[in-house]
């Protein structure tokens, strides 16, 4: 008998473990990447596998993002690119110090408030050419080579201008964003004729080229950023603009030149959380942090009624705040510290209602808008070594303006359109600005575990940084599991309205609409939540990757080193 209990016993133990197992590994559409060598994580597939093919060349991290990044420029073109800007956090191994950049351009020297409402332009959004600020992208490039990268531009672009001349298949998800493009950007000049082989966008599967931005990455390939701000390039840039009305000169790209930042932080129930400070909102998602942290998410469930409910009020008082005091900061200073106090957001939490949602959340006033876009990619990558890039690149909206200078083979940006017309405000447009900038990497720590993550969609972001943070240290989840669990996104920054993934249960989504909360449905895995990737390193040396089945990606590892010494 005793024998049979202890037979027992074992079987109801085994099947317990592999109950456990299967509910934690397989809540998840896909597995981390596990290894001890680099993981490149990025949207595209041929993005992730040039930056594990430069780790197994013997780059760093850093190179690694670069050709990743380049290649995304040419394979998911209405998300980034040459004509768009680039944030990173960098977190460097052997020193244990983190890096921030800011790649983000600013206006022309020429561009005032007063030259557009005098055009009778009152809204950014509607403002044509003048939303095209100097692309930051290459520049940061040739910041973090410069700064951390081992290998020349040669051999970091060599893969994104083979695809660019050779061509490659377009994938899913970026085939419906092009399609999805064609109607809004196909009379925009340059637009057709880069963008539209055959007169239509392509279908999936179907081989793109696009030889005069392989031509364009040649320039930098050989001259460094020199070939994208000075000479030939630039010059075709300039007069195309000028052309629809802008105002850029050679002198305003030609001295564009990014920031190195300190990043801000908060801790998150004993994590420190990393963000880039303003023109960033990446404010936002530390102040939600700090809102949230004032609550036992954990008691209350994983998409629990108590847990939404406190996280959407959350995201209304801290995107208040964001929206009322950031800008750029070398316009006029912003009261970051207040923003990031533990006490500031002990007084903001007791706002919240827990018998219902508000629809109305005004500011902070302290002492010392809106549109939306979500055209933009996330990368990570980590090298054997342990450090890490924490990279986002973006047009704003799906191929920025649609505007392609001749001969130049990429769209320009639209990030300008995020600036106020409105006198006296943070945000003012004004010569030589930088505007709030959506795009937000982000980075977080505890004792020896290390995350490199984001996640993109305009907006979307910081309540989307907030939510992955607390699935990690709330409710336990890995990386993967993190990225992957139903979101909720608020794109506007007045009413109740909220928008929600169809894996959140229904008598969830019924008990936040008796609180007031109006809940626009959509899909199991939705476009609209953004999309993400995330890299981790952990005391043993081991690095994990994870990629959002949302999108097109793949987290890829770097290779052994089996057919000879690495260079």
């Amino acid at each position: 008998m005793r024998l049979l209990l202890t037979a027992l016993a074992l079987t109801a133990m085994a099947s317990a473990q592999e109950a456990s197992v299967s509910g934690i590994g397989r809540d998840q559409a896909r597995s981390m990447v596990i290894t001890k060598f680099g993981i490149v994580a990025a949207s595209q597939t041929l993005a992730s596998q040039a930056g594990a093919r430069v780790l197994e060349e013997g780059g760093n991290a850093i190179d690694a993002a670069i050709a990743a990044n380049a290649v995304l420029g040419v394979v998911e073109p209405a998300m980034n690119g040459m004509g768009g800007d680039l944030f990173a956090i960098i977190y460097e191994a052997k020193t244990g110090k983190l890096y921030g950049l800011n790649s983000s351009g600013w206006t022309p020297a020429a561009l005032t408030a007063d030259m557009l409402t005098k055009a009778g332009i009152t809204d950014m959004n509607l403002a044509g050419a003048h939303r095209v600020t100097v692309p930051g992208a290459v520049a940061g490039w040739q910041a973090m080579r410069d700064k951390f990268a081992t290998m020349k531009f040669d051999k970091l672009l060599a893969p994104a201008i083979y695809y660019a001349e050779n061509g490659y298949p377009v994938t899913e998800i970026i085939s419906q964003e092009w399609n999805g493009s064609e109607k809004i950007r196909a009379n925009q000049p340059g637009f057709k004729e880069t963008y539209m082989p055959g007169g239509h966008s392509p279908k999936t599967g179907e081989i793109f080229k696009n030889p005069a931005l392989a031509a364009s990455l040649k320039l930098v390939a050989e001259k460094g950023r020199d070939g994208f701000y000075k000479g030939a390039l630039a010059g075709r840039l300039v007069s195309f603009l000028r052309e629809q009305g802008n105002v850029m000169s050679l002198a305003d790209l030609a001295e564009f030149q990014p920031d190195w930042v300190d990043p801000i932080s908060t801790t998150y129930r004993g994590w420190r959380v990393y963000e880039l400070p303003p023109n960033t909102h990446g404010i936002a998602a530390l102040e939600m942090l700090n809102i949230m942290e004032k609550y036992p998410l954990a008691e209350y469930g994983h998409n629990s009624t108590r847990a939404l409910h406190l996280t959407i009020e959350a995201k209304k008082l801290a995107y208040a705040d964001m929206l009322r005091y950031v800008g750029d900061p070398r316009f006029g200073k912003i009261p970051v510290e207040q923003l990031l106090s533990k006490d500031f957001a002990a007084e903001r939490a007791k706002l919240i209602r827990a018998d219902h949602a508000s629809c109305e959340v005004v500011p902070a006033e302290l002492t010392d808008r809106v549109r939306t876009g979500n055209d933009t990619i996330y990368m990570s990558s980590i090298d054997r070594d342990g450090n890490i890039v924490s990279l986002i690149q973006s047009n704003y909206s799906a191929f920025g303006t649609g505007l392609v200078a001749p001969g130049t083979g990429f769209a320009l940006h639209n990030r300008g359109g995020l600036f106020s017309v409105k006198p006296g405000q943070p945000n003012t447009i004004g010569p030589r600005k930088r505007p709030l900038h959506t795009i937000i990497p982000a980075f977080m720590e505890k004792d020896s575990t290390r995350i490199g993550f984001g996640i993109m969609g305009g907006f979307n972001q910081a309540q989307a940084h907030a939510q992955f943070v607390a699935n990690i240290v709330d409710f336990g989840m890995n990386i993967q599991m993190a990225m992957e669990a139903a979101r909720f996104t608020k794109g506007t920054f007045e009413g109740c309205d909220v928008m929600m993934e169809s894996r959140v249960p229904q008598s969830v989504r019924d008990e936040l609409t008796a609180l007031g909360h109006k809940i626009n449905l959509r899909g199991s895995f939705s476009a609209s939540m953004g999309r993400g990737q995330a890299v981790e390193r952990i005391s043993t040396g081991v690095n994990f990757g994870a990629s959002d089945p949302r999108d097109d990606g793949e987290a890829i590892p770097e290779g052994p080193p089996l057919f000879g010494p690495r260079r």
